[in-house]
């Protein structure tokens, strides 16, 4: 248990995920201050050179299974390729993205495995932990840090007895940030139908549709969102045409989707999209910890909100108190006029 393993996802462009490349980040730092190694799985069908990809992350070993059983992804064969790898290696800490894919798969191995499994993350870190009632002292656990309750706070979760340590993230939360160009790691090539099950294939996919996504806020640079706070689907408008002027795009609150006044691909929060933008304009939102949880590493945060003592307001560089529809109508119509 010297390891930690990421699980990357393959695009349909055979590409590894952009979520997949940000654990590979972060896996990084933990195995560094660890002093352990960050190993990868890859499973697939024509996965040529994906481990040059990598290698500059900082991964030490890649396990790569190439087939073409295993694209497009089905559950059970991945489900058993992977459990019995970690079988094998026997991992200290296991991530998956907190995709589909890694929401389908990651409890199938956490069962399989009897290990804990903690989903959602928007922090891990590493930490000790003293147990009182067996007076046992645990060293280099991962911290697994998520908002519970209905994000009313924010839990750290612990798995000292049991290994892997598994986690699910969201995307989005880490920095997707180049170790190396230079790095260079082992490849390990396994052949998965050593490790495929006789009932793994009792599913048949015939046919196979994809739907481009149409909302793109995730890599926006400039980001104008809505809560409940801005009234109505009509008052929404304002956001656009100020997004319109900024060349932004518009995101909301969960309240404000809930309640209608915008679809929810444009939701931002613990249920929603995770976003990093250079400026976000909060426009009547009250900035609930799973709201701030999608939002708080933004460069630059503007706050417009008629009530003082909102949260949001605690985090905000700057803040703007009064109503949206005053204060947007006077923005939009200046930066329509000093933008080129």
């Amino acid at each position: 248990m010297n390891n930690i393993i990421v699980y990357c996802e393959i695009t349909d462009e055979g590409h590894i995920s952009e979520v997949s490349l940000e654990l590979l980040s972060k896996g990084k730092k933990l195995a560094n201050e660890l002093q352990i190694k960050l190993e990868a799985i890859v499973a697939g069908s024509n996965l040529k050179d994906i481990e040059k990809s990598m290698y500059p992350y900082g991964v030490d070993t890649v396990y790569k299974a190439d087939s073409s059983k295993l694209f497009p992804y089905s559950t059970l064969p991945h489900a058993s390729v992977v459990t019995k790898l970690f079988k094998e290696i026997q991992p200290q800490i296991a991530l998956f993205g907190a995709t589909s894919i890694g929401r389908d798969l990651a409890p199938r191995i956490a069962s399989a495995l009897k290990c804990g499994l903690t989903a959602d993350c928007t922090s891990l870190e590493i930490g000790n932990h003293f147990e009182n009632k067996t007076q046992t002292e645990y060293k280099d656990l991962l911290y697994q840090i998520r908002p519970a309750f209905g994000g009313n706070i924010i839990a750290t979760i612990i798995n000292p007895d049991t290994k892997p340590q598994m986690a699910t993230v969201r995307e989005g939360v880490m920095k997707n940030e180049i170790f190396s160009t230079d790095y260079a790691g082992e490849l390990v090539v396994i052949d998965p139908e050593q490790y495929f099950d006789e009932n793994d294939f009792v599913l048949e996919i015939i046919e196979r549709h994809v739907e481009s996504q149409k909302i793109n806020i995730k890599n926006a640079q400039i980001i104008i969102a809505g809560g409940y706070g801005v009234g109505s689907r009509d008052n929404f408008k304002l956001l656009y045409e100020l997004a319109d002027a900024l060349g932004a795009q518009v995101g909301a609150s969960r309240a404000a989707v809930d309640a209608g006044f915008v679809e929810h691909e444009r939701q931002i929060g613990q249920t929603g999209v995770t976003v990093r933008p250079k400026l976000y304009i909060a426009c009547g939102i009250s900035g609930a910890v799973q709201h701030r949880a999608g939002m708080d590493q933004s460069a630059k945060i503007i706050s417009i909100n008629n009530d003082a003592r909102a949260p949001i307001n605690m985090i905000a560089d700057y803040t703007i108190i009064g109503n949206i529809t005053d204060i947007i109508p006077k923005m939009i119509k200046y930066y329509r006029k000093n933008s080129k």
